[in-house]
């Protein structure tokens, strides 16, 4: 990511309604409520053919009673540093303000080009108000509105002019995206940050500290893959307020851009309703699923432990018996390169593409040794069978009479094609047609 543009400035001036305008997507949450945004949030904008990263941040602040104060503020630093040119947005309605100030003087020891960026100015006073803002002492700045997106162009043809080289339109295409799920206080942002080696999110003790779901680019050991941290997916019941809710949409459209979902358990809580909830979800959608038991560190056990408890995991989530589960703890450090390398043999499964001779050669001896059950007097026979070239493994069996087919004899198949051909962690899909 060599052209990054940060988005910066105090909470509720608009830096996230800027951010969805430049990647024209509604990515990042917005409220009128200061202090959504927490964590660093990434997404990929254009602009006369230059292709470029955009940074949203948190509001920063000082001396106030929020908890994630600290916190956010190293996520606006990281982001500074990382950026090849900064946004410093500010609010045409309220004008300046003590914290405005206080941050134009961290800016000013930037190195990086700083555009001064003022926000709100929908009506002609407010346009004018924005030369209040030369009194900051950062150059001339630019009257917008990123909610309607007037005065954008020009900010971004100037913006545009200080990228050192051009970009491929997707640099990531291609790369396994694998998205980290779970309940609330799981431990996702500590599994993330401990794989990436940085404070990549904020990690709090508090349920609902992430809120948007975090993209971040893993490159080591020879794997590459873009890792994707969520929200908590709680109960329907439970969601209290609209961030939680967009926070939840949100986790669910990361789920559904994956390849692979890790799903994090608590140790210490065991398989709940919810883990199997979300578990259904991400077979539902076709992904592939490894299962990390969190906490691992925290309970008292002997060598029977881990089969044990991987038994009764599999007993409740019959007749699903295909996925890893992998017993870590991430305050250890403890097997958790070994979920990510899971992951990836998952990953492979999923892209596995099996000749349809190599099919017919291994399947019709067992078919024919236990054939499809006679119905009404009528016997199904199937010809052959072939594999779809589709997302996830798919499976067309061509037969005389495919209505005919139980689901108790689809499951003998799938068992069938699994022994034959693998395809851990990855759920099947067969159809029956007739031929």
């Amino acid at each position: 990511m060599s052209n990054i543009v940060a988005i910066v400035g105090r909470p509720n001036v608009g830096k996230s309604t800027l951010f969805n305008r430049l990647i024209e997507q509604r990515q990042a949450i917005m409220d009128n409520q200061s202090g959504v945004t927490r964590d660093r949030h990434y997404g990929r904008a254009e602009w006369t053919d230059h292709f470029f990263t955009v940074i949203d941040t948190g509001g920063y602040v000082v001396g106030s009673e929020d908890v994630f104060e600290e916190a956010i503020r190293e996520q606006v630093e990281i982001a500074l540093d990382e950026a090849t040119v900064v946004l410093f947005v500010v609010d045409t309605m309220t004008g300046i303000t003590g914290l405005d100030d206080e941050f134009a003087n961290v800016l000013r020891r930037s190195k990086k080009p700083v555009f001064l960026v003022a926000n709100k100015a929908e009506t002609s006073d407010r346009m004018h108000a924005a030369s209040e803002f030369y009194g900051l002492g950062m150059g001339e700045p630019y009257p917008i509105s990123a909610q309607t997106g007037s005065g954008t162009g020009d900010l971004l043809d100037a913006v545009v002019k200080h990228f050192p080289t051009k970009e491929a339109e997707n640099p990531d295409e291609g790369i396994p995206r694998i998205a980290i799920l779970g309940r609330p206080n799981v431990g996702k942002s500590s599994f993330v940050n401990t794989l990436l080696g940085v404070e990549r999110n904020i990690v709090t003790d508090i349920a609902g500290t992430t809120r948007d779901a975090i993209n971040s680019h893993y490159k080591a050991f020879g794997k590459e893959f873009i890792l994707t941290d969520t929200a908590g997916l709680r109960r329907k019941a439970r969601v209290s307020d609209n961030i939680e809710f967009y926070s939840t949409l949100r986790t669910i459209k990361a789920m559904e851009e994956s390849d692979v979902c890790v799903i994090l358990l608590d140790a210490t809580r065991g398989m709940e309703g919810q883990d199997m909830t979300i578990i259904g979800q991400a077979i539902k959608a076709k992904k592939g699923v490894v299962i990390m038991v969190n906490k691992w560190d925290a309970v008292e056990k002997d060598h029977k432990t881990a089969d044990v408890w991987r038994k009764e995991f599999l007993r409740r989530l019959a007749p699903i018996d295909y996925l890893p589960i992998v017993f870590a703890s991430v305050h250890e450090k403890q097997r958790i390169f070994q979920v990510m390398e899971k992951a990836m043999e998952v990953y492979e499964n999923k892209k596995k593409r099996i000749p349809t001779s190599k099919i017919n050669e291994l399947m019709q001896p067992e078919i024919e040794s236990y054939p499809p059950p006679a119905i009404k007097g009528k016997y199904v026979k199937i010809k052959y069978m072939l594999q779809l070239p589709t997302a996830s493994p798919t499976f067309v069996f061509f037969c005389n009479l495919p209505q005919y087919i139980k689901e108790s004899y689809e499951r003998y198949l799938e068992n069938k094609l699994r022994e034959h051909f693998g395809f851990d962690g990855v759920p099947l899909t067969l159809f029956f047609r007739q031929k």
